[in-house]
């Protein structure tokens, strides 16, 4: 597994607008870290270590706890009958 980059180095190559939206996608329950990694090339440690970074420790503990062993995180681990990233009553157009 390669290391992952160090979050200075991370948040030097990305804009504040992707950061922003790496966080968001990594607090979606739905949004797996492969989608994450697909859209900006960082991998869940990369995703891990930049959450680290940009948060407040007790957010950052709060976050990793919920993150724990939720299935839908992991491409590998949901059902595969679930084709999107997330709820289609999310992102509702008015």
């Amino acid at each position: 597994m390669p290391s992952p980059q160090s979050p200075s180095k991370l948040t030097d190559a990305l804009s504040q607008g992707d950061i922003s939206r790496i966080i968001e996608m990594a607090w979606e329950d739905r949004t797996p870290f492969e989608a994450i990694e697909r859209l900006y090339g960082t991998n869940e440690s990369a995703v891990v270590a930049l959450m680290r970074s940009q948060m407040k420790p007790s957010s950052f503990r709060m976050w990793r706890k919920r993150m724990a062993g939720r299935v839908t995180k992991h491409a590998a681990l949901r059902n595969p009958d679930i084709t999107r990233a997330y709820s289609p009553s999310q992102y509702k157009r008015f």
